[in-house]
């Protein structure tokens, strides 16, 4: 009976993590269409919220709990964190957000950061299945951004030079390069997640 009950925990968690997945993929694709660079400045900006709210919940539980076991996994979280925050920097260097998009940016920082926080607090498995599920929506939106650039739709651009010695580029490396090493970074935040979620 126990198994039975925690499948079925499992999949309505499941199933609520992946609607609100596609609940936020409605808006972007609304807000956004085609315009993969822009939207890349939003979702990244969002992006960057769940490493650092994990990280810090875990960093405040080990104290509590004055444990020393939770280490590994602060590190993996504030990591991924501060790697979302690159992209963000990178992309607003090729995007150059307007006076509208920034303020987008910052409201959906507010009301993310404040509706993850009580998902990690509460539902803390959820939390990390939504964001694998976020991951793998982001590893198919930057597969048709460099779709785009690969056939011309999109101008294949000079990679910006903080992307280049973040990710230690060679000086010719272009816009195409830096998609392929964004979307290598969210398969492995994607995988990461889901196996947290695994283990919860």
């Amino acid at each position: 009976m126990q198994i039975l009950d925690k499948i079925n925990k499992d999949n309505i968690s499941d199933t609520f993590a992946l609607s609100m997945t596609k609940f936020f993929r409605v808006i972007a694709d609304t807000f956004f269409a085609k315009r993969y660079g822009h939207r890349a400045v939003v979702l990244e900006t969002v992006a960057g919220v769940p490493g650092m709210v994990a990280g810090v919940w875990m960093h405040f539980k080990s104290l509590r709990a004055m444990k020393a076991g939770y280490g590994e996994q602060i590190r993996e979280m504030l990591a991924e964190a501060e790697n979302e925050r690159m992209h963000l920097m990178f992309f607003i260097e090729i995007a150059k957000p307007n006076f509208f998009e920034r303020l987008i940016v910052l409201f959906a920082q507010i009301i993310f950061g404040l509706f993850y926080l009580f998902m990690y607090v509460f539902f803390t498995r959820t939390a990390h299945r939504m964001i694998g599920y976020f991951e793998d929506e982001a590893v198919k939106s930057y597969t048709e951004y460099l779709e785009l650039v690969e056939s011309g739709k999109v101008k294949n651009i000079q990679a910006p030079e903080l992307a280049i010695q973040y990710y230690k580029l060679g000086s010719d490396s272009k816009l195409s390069d830096l998609i392929r090493c964004v979307r290598a970074d969210e398969e492995h935040h994607s995988e990461t997640n889901h196996n947290y979620a695994d283990k919860l």
